[in-house]
């Protein structure tokens, strides 16, 4: 097993950003969706991005995004990968990859069938299992995941009510590629604490060095 990945999602200031690099973690989200509390203005997310150290991936969040939209922001602030969040047809899929993550919302009835329809598409990179349509902060039967993925090739990156008290149980029972966390490393909604984000983060390394 190699070591599980870390994004911190929802970014949208420096001493934030510092924060989950100086961690561990291996990517930041910036969230393009505006009306979300963790939204960030493309200009403003260029800023951050810039100030990323070496290894760190920066990630554009988007939710149902046109392609002319997705342009103009990615025009203001190009990413390393993209991830998309919604209910985007698979031709929108297909254009804005490769380095896409496709999320998908958790459904013990059909989350067998989500995974082999995103694995057959070459453009996504990782597919995102959350337990809600993003942010919220809702866990889900990662064992029944973990049943659903045998087989897949994609790698999977595992998010949903995952903070530093459950990641390592996640982890465990699913052994995803990487894990994302937003709301479980906040003090309020879209106010990141960076204690918590330090703590997560830990959590992952301490869990890691369990199953190696």
């Amino acid at each position: 097993m190699a070591r599980t990945r870390i994004k911190i999602c929802g970014i949208t200031n420096q001493v934030s950003l510092n924060a989950a690099a100086e961690a561990g973690a291996d990517a930041v989200g910036f969230v393009f969706a505006e009306g979300s509390p963790r939204y960030i203005h493309p200009r403003e997310a260029w800023k951050l991005a810039c100030e990323l150290p070496p290894m760190v991936s920066s990630v554009g969040l988007y939710v149902n995004a046109s392609l002319d939209e997705f342009a103009e922001i990615e025009q203001q602030c190009p990413t390393m990968m993209t991830q998309l969040h919604g209910n985007e047809p698979d031709g929108v899929v297909k254009e804005l990859g490769p380095e896409l993550i496709k999320a998908v919302k958790f459904d013990p009835d059909t989350i067998a069938d989500r995974l082999k329809h995103y694995d057959a598409i070459d453009e996504v990179s990782v597919i995102l299992v959350d337990g809600s349509d993003g942010g919220e902060g809702i866990a889900f039967d990662w064992a029944q995941l973990a049943e659903a993925a045998k087989g897949i090739g994609t790698p999977i990156m595992l998010a949903g009510g995952l903070d530093a008290s459950n990641v390592g149980e996640a982890i465990a029972a699913v052994r995803p590629y990487a894990v994302d966390v937003s709301s479980g490393v906040e003090l309020e909604r879209g106010v990141k604490d960076h204690d918590k984000i330090r703590a997560f983060c830990k959590a992952v390394q301490d869990a890691d060095s369990k199953l190696l």
